[in-house]
C-alpha cells in the first residue's frame, strides 16, 4: 500500500511538471504529436530514473563522506549529460525516425530542469535507496503521463474553433494551467 502511495504522490500530487513546474520546455515543445511525446517521455523517464539513482549513490557515498557536498550540482550535471549522450546514441542508431522527430529536444534533456531537479530532490529528502529508485521511476512516469495527456489535448485543439490570438502557445498554456489546477486537487489525498 505504501508503494501505491508513493506512485500516486510522484505521478499526480507532486508531478514534476504540473506541481513542481520543472521540465516545461519539452512539455510545451514536444507535446504537439503523440509519437514524439511518447519518445521524449520515455527518454526523460529513463534519464530521471538512472541519473537520480547514480546521483544519490555518488552524493551519499562520496560527496557527503568527503565533505564535497558543494560539488553536487556539477556532479549531477555530468551524470545527466553522460546518460543523455548514451541514450541519444541508442535512439539515433535504433530509432532514426524518433531521433529526427525529437530533434533539438533530445540533447536538451541534459539541461532539462526536471532531471536535475529530481536528482536534487532525492538527495535533499530523507529517502532510502529503495525509495529513491521507486520515486525517481514514478516521477519519470508522471512526466510521461502528463506529456501524453497534453499531446492528446493539443491534437484535439488543432481542429477546435479558437480565436486567432489564442491559437497554439496561448491555448496550450491555458490548458497546461487547467491541468495543473486539476492535479493540485489531489494534494489532500495522501
Amino acid at each position: 500500500m505504501e508503494i501505491f502511495a508513493w506512485f500516486l504522490s510522484a505521478v499526480l500530487i507532486e508531478n514534476v511538471v504540473l506541481s513542481r513546474f520543472l521540465g516545461t520546455c519539452p512539455f510545451l515543445g514536444v507535446s504537439k504529436e503523440s509519437k514524439s511525446a511518447l519518445g521524449m517521455g520515455l527518454a526523460v523517464t529513463i534519464v530521471i530514473s538512472i541519473s537520480s539513482i547514480i546521483s544519490y549513490l555518488l552524493y551519499t557515498y562520496i560527496l557527503e563522506k568527503y565533505n564535497l557536498e558543494f560539488m553536487k550540482t556539477i556532479v549531477f550535471i555530468l551524470v545527466i549529460a553522460s546518460l543523455v549522450q548514451i541514450i541519444e546514441m541508442i535512439i539515433k542508431k535504433f530509432f532514426k525516425t524518433l531521433y529526427n522527430t525529437l530533434g533539438i529536444y533530445l540533447p536538451l534533456i541534459t539541461t532539462n530542469c526536471a532531471v536535475l531537479g529530481m536528482s536534487q530532490i532525492v538527495v535533499d529528502g530523507s529517502f532510502s535507496f529503495f525509495k529513491v529508485v521507486l520515486y525517481s521511476l514514478f516521477s519519470g512516469i508522471g512526466f510521461l503521463f502528463v506529456l501524453i495527456v497534453f499531446s492528446n489535448i493539443r491534437k484535439k485543439l488543432e481542429g477546435a474553433p479558437i480565436i486567432k490570438s489564442f491559437k497554439n502557445v496561448p491555448i496550450a498554456l491555458i490548458c497546461a494551467g487547467l491541468m495543473a489546477l486539476i492535479i493540485s486537487r489531489f494534494s489532500g489525498v495522501i
